[in-house]
């Protein structure tokens, strides 16, 4: 049974072993290999674009946390004006090669509510939510303070999202869900990726939808180039901040 989200037509099976050879996650290519993902392919011309991409990441990261800095002060204010506590919310989250790390992120819930854990995935209309806190998750801005996160090297403008050690998907362990859950630590994580610029973020409670945002993660892994960084940004402001679809 195909479980990975994608249609049987957009897959090129391996009749003898009756395992799909090749996948389709929004336009990018997975490729397979005894039931698992391929591991990306070393070479030169990835190597580049490897190091183009943490100097994009830095020079990217720095200037628009230049730029954004009116709207942090503005966020700051609002957050100490409408709940008590601090105007940083901190999480230890998996990183490269599973490594944890504290992300930031702008508060959005009230103190008391507040999970360091992350096992607590927040719900639509999750009463722990702000009232100033719900715009800032719909726009994303919640997500901006990690651009912190990207200029000390714990974290990428694009990549798999970091996750929680631990977190639970589709009412079971994540890791237990989709046994390959790891490939997805190759790379750095990422303000946004592939899965988030093409409408799977928030709740991972549907098992389906979150195996099928591993398999984006994969997939941009495999076929990671300083354009397909480019392109995801671009969609991801499209999407969520500009049209607030954030959760």
């Amino acid at each position: 049974m195909i479980t990975n989200g994608t249609s049987l037509g957009e897959l090129d099976f391996n009749w003898a072993s009756q395992r799909p050879l090749r996948s389709t996650q929004s336009g990018l290519t997975l490729s397979w290999s005894r039931g698992a993902p391929e591991a990306a392919r070393v070479s030169p011309m990835r190597n580049a674009q490897l190091a183009g991409k943490r100097l994009f990441d830095i020079v990217g990261a720095s200037l628009a946390l230049l730029v954004l800095l009116p709207l942090f002060i503005v966020v700051s204010i609002a957050i100490k004006a409408t709940s008590r506590g601090p105007v940083f919310f901190r999480q230890l989250r998996e990183g490269r090669d599973g490594v944890l790390f504290t992300t930031l992120k702008f508060r959005s819930m009230k103190l008391e509510d507040c999970d360091d854990t992350g096992v607590m995935q927040t719900q639509k209309d999750d009463p722990r939510i702000s009232p100033i806190g719900r715009f800032l998750r719909r726009t994303s801005i919640d997500e901006l303070p990690q651009l912190l996160n990207v200029i000390v090297g714990d974290m990428s403008l694009v990549g798999p999202r970091p996750h929680v050690r631990g977190m639970e998907a589709g009412g079971r362990p994540y890791r237990e869900l989709v046994p390959y859950y790891d490939a997805r630590l190759a790379m750095r994580p990422g303000i946004t990726g592939w899965a988030q610029a093409n409408g799977l973020r928030g709740s991972t409670a549907d098992a389906r939808l979150a195996i099928s945002r591993i398999d984006h993660d994969i997939a941009y892994i495999q076929n990671f180039s300083l354009w397909l960084d480019v392109r995801t940004l671009i969609d991801t402001v499209r999407h969520e901040f500009i049209g607030g679809s954030g959760e």
